[in-house]
């Protein structure tokens, strides 16, 4: 390869041929054009005879340099010119290239698929074999072994970043055991995201005993383009304020955190910035309490990975808290008032709403609820009137939390809004039920949302309120004393939950209002407020789900793009939820159950980003270059065509031959076809083949000649392999079932194949796939209205999560918002697909549960085109995983939550919706048979 800068040539000694441009410009020169002929009467032929010959001696300057431009730009074509050409590999021998995929690499993972791009188009200009990994765990190669430059290529493309920190040492033990790199002399090139995980040197060096004598070259990014990381903000604290963090601390640098809603809407966007020196840096939002609990997800702007997004969950939400206390003013004996203690336990974590004393407590509660409000304290109020019962007793069964401290009006008397039946008056040290000591707490149950606190010796209680005894108490009880006896108690009312704590705010009856361990009660409680307003049907499981597994909801990909879990991703137990590693078993996201999920963010607190220092056994380092090669040859071939066309018609207009209309036709096809025809012949071979390929009949005719099914290629390898899996089943399905045989079904490129071969389509629905372009678009509008039916299917029932759109939904907005759909409505009941074949009322597949939409009933039935059947199937069940089998019948997806008799009602659905397609509204006239009897019989 000869490179001139950022221009390259891979055939450079092609350019000889620019030696013959002298030799080519003294043939045009003493080769003049064809004299111009003039057809005139012949008695002209006498007149002017004495007149000198006037045909050009030479070729016209201007055409002389248009035929040199065309010498030259094929020989520059055929030399290969390659721009911004990627560097040189040293060597001859075979190339790995390992590269980093995991989180820190997806912000800049254009150039780390440039540089892919580059080495492997330059091993195979030089026919080398190459191997390409991946340092994130599962992402991998399965066997090591070197192929081909184009299947490398493959291998590149497929590769993407994965929510996790890569495993370069588990990676290294893979390649060493591999038996095609053991003989050492590989040239190695890796492609880094410039931090070290640990064990970086050791990495390097195990890599350049694999690359021996023939080197290792480490790319990476420069300092200031490595990656950024998100941390979660303080849950203890008054600010929400997320950290940013980098690697390197030099140089300033600035950007933008965002906090979005669930359905994706920016709810405020705030700067933070590095100076020089500073490795973190704070984003401090000033949102009002409404706004800030609304907050689903922050990210860095810009940043584009999973170490950038932080998925808000309850603990990151703000509880706004009111206090009624029945006790006397703060002002007067401030130590001595419950409210003094609740707030300064409080105010760190919650959104305070103090109303004072007992004299206007009607008032203050109504004030409290008359706005949104997570809990309300009543401290050592005993008997509310009736109109605050009802209004508060409203208030929880819609999902409020009302937390009561005991006192002695409480133990005097109380009303219905207590967890459990209480005894009159109290049991003091001293009294008639009463103790002979101070009792001590007992240690939290497993299943008490106060698990795992320690219950200080030195915390006493003199004196409680007493709960009735009941068969259920245990159950209600989430804090006892070391007699026994409750100390706090728990029930469900509704949608909400009530709690009692036996004890008052203050010191009267206990030291617990000045432990550190009653802060931690507090806000565990309180902490619960928004897990009730879900529909629970058992109190105690709502409140705490100790032992209880979260199951995966939607996890981040790469890029920090929420969507559906992978196969690999499995549930969590909740004691091990905070410390479990993010791997591809436990990918960051969403866990637990939709009306309460529990987040898994990448980023820990704990997270440091170290750069790479220097390592050990690399014979070079270099950055990434930027963009990637471009090849200049098809331009250059193109250009010269043009050029030889005009060529053409300029040597024809100066012949003269342009002069009448008959000569013009003759002479110019004549001349013009020959010459066109040499112009294909010089075109590069790629360009032939692709000529070839467009041209190739193969695909109508495979179509055409067997009736099939088919399905939209999305470019995503898995559900491509799916679709064909699924269709492939039906398919059989549908031959030992029916009488209909079709044949293997098909993969269609929307924007090049022609759709209107087959009856239906299956289109699944991928977050990646390309937008399709407006030819693309009018040909799926004209297939869907000549008769063609599309069921698409965004394949993420129950995917939702607080009300944000799914992965798949959002996707078919996106691919599908300029098609001229027609309106739609779930399937009605008698609807043609619910008896095409079988008798049907609902439609799973894979899941189940989603609706089903189809073409809205048009008010004149007789105006219905496409034989009455629905061009649009809109559905979210992931039907083809249910049908997808393999070659000896064995399902390949499990199916939830009905198991195989669920995928039976699948196929019967498939089966349904092929009949539909094919026979139109066949069975809908059947109800028509009765009167054209009748009719016949007259």
């Amino acid at each position: 390869m000869l490179a001139l800068g950022p221009l390259a040539f891979a055939s450079p000694w092609m350019l000889a041929g620019l030696l013959a441009l002298p030799a080519i410009w003294w043939l045009l020169r003493i080769s003049p054009p064809l004299p111009k002929r003039v057809r005139f009467p012949a008695i002209r032929l006498l007149v002017g005879l004495v007149r000198e010959d006037e045909t050009p001696a030479h070729t016209p300057f201007w055409l002389l340099l248009l035929r040199l431009s065309i010498a030259a730009l094929i020989v520059f074509a055929l030399a290969e010119p390659i721009w911004n050409p990627a560097p040189r590999i040293a060597g001859q021998g075979p190339l790995l290239i390992v590269v980093d995929n995991g989180w820190a690499s997806a912000s800049r993972w254009n150039e780390r698929r440039a540089a892919m791009d580059g080495l492997i188009a330059e091993a195979g200009r030089t026919d080398r074999p190459v191997l390409v990994v991946g340092t994130a765990p599962g992402a991998g190669a399965s066997i090591l072994s070197f192929e081909t430059a184009d299947d490398g290529s493959a291998r590149a493309r497929a590769l993407a970043p994965q929510p996790i920190e890569p495993d370069r040492i588990a990676l290294a033990e893979k390649l060493e055991g591999a038996e095609t790199l053991s003989r050492g002399n590989v040239q190695t090139v890796w492609i880094g995201d410039g931090l070290d995980y640990g064990a970086a040197t050791q990495f390097a060096e195990r890599l350049s005993a694999i690359a021996g004598s023939a080197g290792l070259t480490l790319i990476e990014p420069a300092p200031g383009s490595r990656a950024l990381a998100l941390l979660p903000p303080d849950e203890q604290s008054n600010e929400f304020a997320p950290a940013v963090i980098r690697a390197d601390a030099n140089g300033a640098r600035g950007g933008s955190v965002r906090a979005t809603a669930d359905d994706g809407a920016v709810l405020s966007e705030t700067a933070f910035r590095f100076e020089e020196g500073e490795t973190s840096a704070r984003a401090v939002f000033d949102l009002p309490l409404e706004l800030r609990n609304k907050v689903a997800r922050l990210d860095i702007a810009g940043e584009g990975s999973a170490g950038a997004v932080v998925l808000a969950d309850e603990r990151w939400r703000r509880r706004s808290v009111g206090i009624v206390s029945g006790a006397s003013a703060e002002e007067a004996q401030p130590l001595l008032s419950d409210a003094y203690y609740l707030r300064r336990a409080i105010a760190p974590y919650a959104e305070l709403r103090d109303t004072g004393s007992a004299r206007d407590t009607q008032e203050s509660i109504e004030a409290l609820l008359s706005s949104p409000l997570s809990v309300l304290i009543l401290s050592d109020i005993g008997n509310l009137n009736d109109a605050d019962y009802a209004r508060v007793n409203e208030w929880v069964r819609k999902g409020g939390m009302l937390v009561r401290f005991a006192g002695p009006r409480l133990a005097e008397k109380s009303d219905g809004l207590v967890p459990v039946p209480l005894r009159s008056g109290g049991r003091a040290l001293g009294g008639a039920l009463s103790w002979s000591t101070p009792q001590h707490l007992a240690p939290f149950e497993k299943d008490s949302p106060f698990f795992g606190l320690d219950a200080p010796q030195d915390v006493t209680v003199l004196r409680q309120v007493l709960a009735e005894p009941a068969p259920d108490l245990s159950n209600r009880t989430w804090a006892r004393l070391s007699d026994g006896t409750p100390l706090v108690t728990a029930a469900q009312r509704g949608e909400g939950l009530i709690v009692l704590f036996h004890v008052p705010a203050n010191r009267d009856w206990s030291n617990l209002p000045i432990s550190g361990l009653f802060v931690e009660m507090l806000r565990r409680t309180i902490a619960l407020s928004q897990a009730t307003a879900g529909a629970k049907s058992d109190a105690m499981d709502a409140a705490s789900q100790r032992g209880d597994l979260l199951h995966p909801l939607a996890t981040l990909d790469g890029f920090g793009r929420l969507g559906a879990p992978p196969a690999t991703a499995t549930a969590i137990s909740l004691e091990q939820f905070e410390s479990a590693e993010r791997s591809p078993r436990h990918p960051p996201g969403l866990y637990g159950t939709v009306g309460s999920p529990r987040a898994l963010n990448l980023a820990t607190p704990s997270l440091e980003l170290t750069p790479l220092a220097a390592l050990p056994g690399i014979s070079e380092r270099r950055l990434f270059e930027g963009r990637a090669e471009e090849r200049l040859a098809t331009p250059a071939f193109l250009i010269a065509l043009i050029l030889l066309v005009l060529d053409t018609v300029a040597a024809l207009w100066v012949t003269g031959l342009f002069e009448t209309e008959r000569i013009r036709r003759v002479r110019f096809a004549s001349r013009f076809t020959p010459v066109l025809l040499a112009a294909l012949l010089l075109l590069p071979a790629f360009d032939a083949r692709a000529q070839d390929e467009a041209g190739d009949d193969s695909f109508a005719l495979k179509a055409t000649l067997d009736t099939r099914l088919a399905w939209v290629i999305t470019g995503d390898p898995e559900i491509d392999a799916t679709s064909e899996a699924g269709l492939s089943g039906l398919s059989r399905i549908l031959a030992m079932r029916t009488t209909f045989e079709p044949a293997g079904p098909m993969g269609v490129n929307i924007a090049t194949d022609e759709l209107s071969f087959f009856p239906l389509l299956y289109w699944p629905m991928s977050p990646d796939q390309n937008q399709p372009a407006p030819e693309a678009l009018a040909r799926i509008n004209a297939y869907m209205k000549n008769g063609g039916t599309i069921l698409f299917d965004t394949r993420d029932q129950d995917r939702a999560v607080g009300g944000t759109v799914t992965p798949g939904t959002a996707t078919l907005r996106r691919l599908l918002g300029q098609l001229d759909l027609p309106p739609l409505e779930p399937v009605p009941s008698g609807h043609v697909l619910t008896k095409s074949f079988y008798l049907m009322n609902s439609f799973p597949g894979r899941w189940n549960g989603g609706e089903l939409w189809v073409e809205a009933a048009s008010p004149d039935a007789g105006s219905q085109s496409n034989d009455g059947v629905s061009t649009v199937i809109v559905g979210s069940n992931d039907y083809a995983a249910a049908w997808a089998r393999d070659a000896a019948g064995r399902a390949l997806y499990p199916v939830t939550p009905g198991g195989e008799r669920q995928r039976e009602m699948a196929e019967r659905f498939g089966i349904n919706l092929v009949m539909y397609a094919l026979t139109g509204n066949y069975k809908a006239d059947q109800v028509h048979v009765p009167a054209l009897l009748e009719r016949l019989g007259q």
